[in-house]
């Protein structure tokens, strides 16, 4: 079971709850916008909190909180991992040059965050029936 799934026991069995899953699917995209809009200290916080989340999201028992996850974890180590290794060749002394970094990310992340969470919210998330083991059960939806 996931830490961040709610499943419970009813008379049918687990259940993995839809509403769980769609604030699962969302998480990373939020998390994305939070540290981008406010990147001193949350970037860095944000950085090493979204591998907890993307290795407790990848694999849940709905594919789609999987996949959302993903494509939000693509943009955002893609964005901070390209701009690392820019900072090598920025000249020191000034501002501007981060000030720019940090503009090109917000516009990269921000749309496509907020496109992700349009998305998420507008599908239907339906509960998900679980065996044992937290696995879903083919075809099963409570």
């Amino acid at each position: 079971m996931h830490l961040l799934e709610q499943s419970e026991d009813t008379i049918i069995g687990r259940v993995a709850r839809g509403s769980s899953a769609k604030q699962a699917a969302a998480l990373m995209n939020y998390g994305n916008l939070v540290a981008i809009l406010i990147p001193f200290p949350l970037l860095i916080f944000w950085f090493g909190a979204s591998m907890l989340v993307y290795a407790l999201n990848r694999h849940h028992p709905d594919p789609r909180v999987g996949h959302y996850t993903q494509q939000a974890a693509y943009r955002f180590y893609g964005v901070t991992g390209f701009f690392v290794a820019v900072a090598t060749f920025i000249p020191g002394g000034g501002w501007i040059w981060h000030l720019a970094a940090w503009i090109v990310a917000a516009l990269i992340l921000i749309p496509w965050s907020i496109l992700d969470l349009r998305r998420i919210y507008r599908e239907g998330w339906a509960d998900i029936l679980l065996d044992d083991e937290g696995h879903p059960l083919l075809g099963a939806v409570a």
